[in-house]
């Protein structure tokens, strides 16, 4: 009987013992986990859930927004007030095209922030997440989309996009509502990609 609680107390010592080194081990492999995790990883699960937030921007705009479709190098988002509500008819929606490099704080609730450190659902990246910012402006420019530009410095532009080379685009300006004609252009402009903050644009023309 001795022995046997000896070796009772030796197997309930060794299964603790290698229980507190399966923690360490665990914590250490999450530690590292999330040591790999890039932002893009974490609004990918935003974006899925559709995600309120308030987008601190590199030009001081702090904009509330709902996350909705991510893309290579951007993130596509629709305003909302501060209460959360947002445009519901496609009469007076916008959607925003916010370059990743423009983005300079993301604040949202803590169960969100948690919830966007798990693992993706799945390893399939939708094709949008592969379209980089020059490829949606260009699909902008062929559709004459109109677009309003926000810049650094605070900088506010609108007018249709005729071209979008490998690093800028060449912007028509004219008034809000007026089509991209000839008699209503009042000038041009080139856009470098890196002055970007945000491109806004009618709800159901972005990704």
């Amino acid at each position: 009987m001795h022995w046997d609680r000896l070796f009772e107390d030796l197997e309930g010592q060794l299964a603790s013992d290698w229980e507190a080194e399966r923690a360490v081990l665990d914590a250490e492999s999450e530690r590292l986990r999330i040591a790999g995790l890039d932002l893009r990883a974490r609004l990918r699960t935003m974006c899925s859930s559709g995600t309120d937030a308030t987008l601190d921007l590199v030009s001081g705009c702090r904009l509330p927004v709902r996350l909705q479709a991510l893309g290579a190098d951007w993130v596509a988002v629709s305003s909302r007030d501060a209460g959360g509500a947002r445009p519901t008819t496609s009469a007076n929606s916008s959607a925003l095209l916010i370059p990743l490099r423009a983005i300079a704080g993301i604040a949202t609730d803590h169960g969100t922030i948690l919830a966007s450190l798990d693992e993706p659902a799945s390893d399939a990246r939708p094709l949008r997440e592969r379209m980089t910012l020059g490829f949606v402006l260009r699909d902008l420019a062929r559709r004459r989309v109109p677009v309003h530009v926000s810049m650094h410095g605070g900088a506010d532009a609108h007018g249709t996009i005729d071209r979008a080379a490998a690093d800028h685009l060449d912007l028509a300006l004219h008034d809000p509502g007026q089509p991209r004609l000839a008699r209503a252009v009042q000038g041009f402009r080139i856009i470098p990609f890196a002055t970007l903050v945000a491109v806004r644009a009618p709800g159901d023309q972005l990704p």
